[in-house]
């Protein structure tokens, strides 16, 4: 579905955010960008996204997207205070110029929030304003989700339940997902491709495959914290400097 070849990015600046990253990914993937705070993860999903170009290299896609097949999820929920819930998830309908045909009370029921089409931001948790937000990101039906650490400002039980949330929508939609992360754990959970950077400027230093089932069980499982700890010190060897494209089975 896209192609990312040797792609680099220094801004006006200076400051050199990314260096050669290489990536496929396929129709369907379910992809975690996990590196340290500053390596130029956020930087990778505004440029696959069209928010931003690179310096160097390419992004290319199979089938270029059109308006509203990439759905955009960011660190904070980004609500119009103003508007009610529904009229938030709407929006990205009203910029295409597209009719709501309950598409709106769809993707708040897809994240439990139909009942909620009226409320206000400042009436919603935390949780369910990010939860919002993602209908928002699902309302356009996307080929393509980016989620820019979406959960990271969340409480350990409610990230959880968000996470398990997101496996289950990714199944049911079938989009291909790019989730960054600097939390092993989380991407441990969700990605089935853990995608591991270096710091600044950023290089892809290894590609994770994850053997664990995407299911709310696998939490228990100590198959996962093993999982968990060789990634941790892939992670470590990434982080000193470790030669790129290693693949780690």
């Amino acid at each position: 579905m896209l192609r990312i070849d040797e792609v680099g990015r220094r801004f006006p600046g200076g400051t050199e955010a990314l260096r050669g990253v290489s990536l496929d990914v396929g129709a369907g993937d379910f992809v975690a960008l996990l590196g340290p705070s500053g390596c130029g993860k956020s930087t990778l999903l505004r440029l696959v996204a069209g928010l931003d170009a690179p310096s160097a290299g390419a992004i290319t896609w199979a089938a270029r997207p059109k308006p509203g097949e990439i759905g955009f999820v960011f660190q904070d929920p980004v609500l119009l205070p103003w508007a009610t819930a529904g009229q938030n998830v709407a929006l990205p309908l009203d910029l295409t110029h597209r009719e709501a045909d309950g598409a709106v009370i769809e993707a708040l029921g897809r994240v439990g929030l139909a009942d909620f089409v009226h409320a206000y931001p400042r009436q919603l948790s935390g949780g369910m304003r990010m939860r919002v937000s993602i209908a928002r990101a699902l309302v356009t039906r996307p080929r393509v989700l980016l989620l820019d650490e979406p959960f990271a400002a969340l409480d350990e039980f409610t990230r959880n339940n968000l996470q398990e949330d997101l496996l289950g929508l990714w199944s049911s939609l079938g989009c291909t997902v790019l989730f960054v992360t600097h939390s092993i754990w989380e991407a441990c959970f969700l990605a089935r491709r853990l995608v591991l950077m270096t710091p600044r400027p950023g290089a892809v230093a290894a590609i994770v495959d994850n053997p664990l089932p995407p299911d709310a069980a696998t939490r228990l499982d100590p198959a996962y914290a093993r999982f968990v700890a060789d990634v941790t010190r892939a992670m470590q060897s990434a982080l000193g400097g470790a030669g790129r494209d290693e693949v780690l089975a």
